[in-house]
């Protein structure tokens, strides 16, 4: 595992010692905490075999969510795959706004692997919700991760650019949408341009135009007393509350994160 550590450091691996632990756990089908309580000549050599596989791999960057199949979110573990955004602790900021406050039905926009609304329906168990991803890949995604948590039957996913194939009326409706600026994406980490769907990055634009479709076209999708709440970047709070109450939204306010950013801009149904 040493030197598992020296090749990922040397690949600029932000925490190579993190990684090469789990790794070599999903290698070794153990437990992450045990790890350090193999010694390497105990190892067989299939499972050295596959943990220099799975340590070249991330020494290219690819995200370790992808190399072992899933990634934790709220207490939970969903399965993951190159077809969708990996789940990042800041979201967890969006969950636990959604949860301040009722709701019985929710529709959550670029579901991607489901974790918001798979989440929110294992967290409120009389609640109903509708996803809906422009990747096909990803509503299959998203509909595994709704059966690995029990949670599918008050669930569908439907296939559709944003409001596109949306009907009825919610509670709440979600969004995490891709809000870098095309400008940004040479600057982010490997990690993310060169191994996560670009389509759930960016809008190729300035980074805002998702949000002023859901400020235009949400109130028509949403029950009397229903809201909105988006993530955003941390820098976004200010342009996308503005976005919010130029379309005459009430209640706007930006939630921060565990971090202290802004994170979550929420916003009332106007009128």
């Amino acid at each position: 595992m040493v030197a598992a550590m020296a090749r990922l450091r040397a690949a600029g691996v932000p925490d190579p010692a993190r990684d090469a632990r789990v790794l070599l756990a999903h290698a070794a089908e153990v437990d992450a905490a045990r790890v350090t309580l193999i010694a390497p000549e105990d190892i067989a050599p299939d499972i050295a075999e596959r943990y220099e596989h799975l340590v070249a791999l991330r020494a290219v960057r690819v995200p370790v969510s992808q190399l072992i199949g899933a990634r934790e979110f709220y207490g939970r573990s969903f399965a993951i795959s190159r077809d969708v955004l990996d789940p990042r602790p800041e979201t967890e900021s969006l969950i636990e706004a959604a949860l301040a406050q009722p709701f019985a039905s929710l529709l959550d926009l670029g579901t991607g692997s489901g974790c918001i609304l798979t989440t929110l329906l294992a967290e409120r168990t009389d609640a109903t919700g509708v996803g809906v991803d422009l990747s096909e890949a990803a509503c299959l995604q998203a509909s595994a991760n709704l059966v690995r948590h029990g949670v599918a039957d008050r669930a569908d996913v439907l296939q559709s650019d944003w409001f596109g194939r949306v009907e009825g009326r919610y509670d709440l409706i979600v969004c995490n949408p891709p809000y870098l600026a095309a400008a940004e994406m040479a600057d982010i980490q490997p990690e993310l341009r060169e191994h996560e769907p670009r389509m759930a990055l960016t809008d190729e634009g300035d980074g805002l135009s998702v949000y002023r479709l859901v400020a235009a076209e949400a109130p028509q999708y949403l029950n009397a007393r229903g809201r909105v709440l988006v993530e955003t970047g941390w820098k976004q709070g200010p342009a996308v509350a503005g976005i919010f109450r130029d379309q005459g939204w009430g209640e706007v306010a930006i939630l921060p994160d565990l971090g202290g950013h802004d994170r979550v801009v929420s916003a009332a149904k106007p009128g």
